[in-house]
This record gives structure tokens, sequence and C-alpha cells, in this order.
């Protein structure tokens, strides 16, 4: 039997949970030999390169508007990396950081309402209470306090609601009609054009804020390992197939089966970086895996009764 273009988007899916999971300690090993705005810098020119060796036909035949999306969406995802490189740099647990992330799962349908007026399932309204009593969890320690690292992982999960919003309908022509187009942008190229303008950008900001020097006479063979795993792993072929899965599904808040990555990061990050969670962490990070799964699974049953 043939699987729906829905089905197939879900098993994409998952196996970007994987990639994503595997990004975060690439990344974590990588920014602890490099600056994080560098490191992104070289990570995402790396993999807008190589998938414009195979994306330039693509890229020729855009139009105008085609363009406008694609940048729009590549400006809206460098500022939630951005902020996600500064989470992880300065934050001090990965498995933690990767559920404050998974937060951005919960607003995308909130994000969806705001921005194109798409209806926000019920689910979407439980879940929030329930996100943000595992946030507390994770902050109350001296009363509601979170630290530099978790507010902007928080920050990056708004960024990111945002962006999987955007990308979704820049990528499926079905969901591009409210706007008054009627023609989708490809996934390869559309992908193409993230991955250059979150290099662009993030060049941009390691130019200002950091030194070059130090990173340029200490290169190793370690580092570059780390470089391309996350350029080409972490980058490259986990949002090309994340962009294809969402082309196949018009409804914004599929991605949310993305729930998935902060139990993959959580669990590498155990045996990689030997990271352990206090009670009161593993609560939270618990009550946020509810509050994702409310938002996934009860639209499902919903559906299917």
């Amino acid at each position: 039997m043939a699987l729906s273009n829905a089905r197939k988007a879900d098993i994409l899916l998952i196996l970007v949970t994987l990639l994503a999971a595997m990004s975060w300690l690439f990344s974590k090993e990588a920014i602890g030999l490099m600056p994080p705005f560098l490191f992104m810098a070289v990570r995402f020119l790396l993999a807008g390169l190589f998938l414009a060796l195979w994306g330039l036909p693509q890229l020729r035949r855009l139009n105008a508007l085609q363009w406008r999306r694609s940048l729009r969406v590549g400006l809206c995802f460098a500022a939630g990396m951005s902020v996600w490189i500064l989470g992880l740099f300065h934050g001090t647990h990965v498995g933690e950081g990767a559920f404050l992330t998974s937060l951005g799962v919960v607003l995308v349908p909130v994000i969806g309402r705001w921005v194109f007026a798409e209806q926000v399932p019920v689910s979407t309204w439980v879940a929030l209470p329930i996100a943000a009593a595992g946030l507390a969890l994770l902050s109350l320690h001296d009363g509601f306090t979170l630290a530099s690292g978790q507010w902007y992982f928080v920050l990056a999960a708004a960024l990111f609601a945002l962006y999987y919003t955007l990308n979704t309908r820049a990528a499926n022509h079905r969901a591009s009609h409210a706007e008054g187009a009627v023609t989708k942008v490809p996934a390869l190229a559309l992908t193409t054009i993230v991955m250059l303008t979150v290099g662009v950008v993030t060049t941009v900001l390691s130019a200002v804020y950091e030194p070059w020097l130090p990173t340029l006479n200490t290169v190793s063979g370690t580092l570059v390992m780390w470089v391309l795993a996350s350029a080409l792993l972490g980058s490259a072929a986990r949002f090309l197939i994340q962009t294809y899965a969402q082309s196949l599904s018009s409804h914004s808040h599929g991605v949310v089966i993305m729930i998935v990555e902060p139990v993959w990061t959580a669990s590498l990050a155990a045996i990689w970086l030997g990271e352990r969670m206090t009670s009161q962490q593993l609560a939270g990070c618990v009550v946020i895996l509810l509050a994702l799964l409310v938002s996934r699974a009860w639209p499902s049953a919903s559906a299917s009764a």
C-alpha cells in the first residue's frame, strides 16, 4: 500500500528529529573550539553552497515573489539560529535546552493564528499552560529566574515557531493561496536560500562581535570534523529533508511531530556528554514533553474519532 503524503511527511520529520539531535552535539563540540557566530557562519555558508551545487537550476527559475518569500523565511530562521547558538554557548545543560527550544512546537499554531489567521486547535490552548508549568519547574530555584542560556532558548523557540509557519507556507502551494501566491518554492531552492541567508547574517554578526584570528591560527582536524558534520548532516541534509516533508503537508501544526527531538537530544547528551538532570529538571522536561504530546496526539485522536 502506497504511503500518503501526510504519512511520508511524518516519517521524514522523525528522521529530521534525529539529525537535529545530533546537530546539538556537533554544535556544542564546535563552539568549544571557536566563537559561536563564526561557527554558525561557516556551518551555514558551507551548507548553502553545498546545496547550491544541485539547486542552481531551481534558483534560476524562481520569480521575484518566490525570492521574497524565501528571504523572509531565511531572515526569520537566521534570527532564531543566532539566538539559539547563544543559548547553547551560555547554557549549561544541552538536554534542558532542547526541551526549552521545543516549546516552539506548541507555539506554531498560535503564530499561525496571529500572522495568518489560521485556526488554532483546542489542544494548543490545553498544551500551553502545561508547557508553562514545565518552564516554571526548570526555572523555579530561588524564585522565577531564568538563566541567560534559558532565556535565549525560549526566545529561539518563539522565532522557530514563526520560521516553521513561514517555511510551510513557502514550500507548499496549497498553503499559499490565502496570500495570493500560486507557485510554491521548490524545497531545494528554498533550503539553499535559507541556509545562505543564515550564513550571511551570522557572518556579519561575527565580524562585528568576534575575533577571527585566534581560530584561524588554531584550526585542527577535530574542529574541521565537527564543522563539516554540522554543515552537511546537521544543516544541509536536515533542513532539506524538513522542507521537503513540510511541502507534503499543508498544515503548519503538523510539524509538532518534532516533539521527538528533545528526547533524542537529552538521550544523546547523557551518553556523549555525560549529562545528568536533577529531579526538578527532569520533572520540568517531562511536563514539557506532556505539553508536546497533548498538542500532537489530541488533534490526531480527534481526526480518527
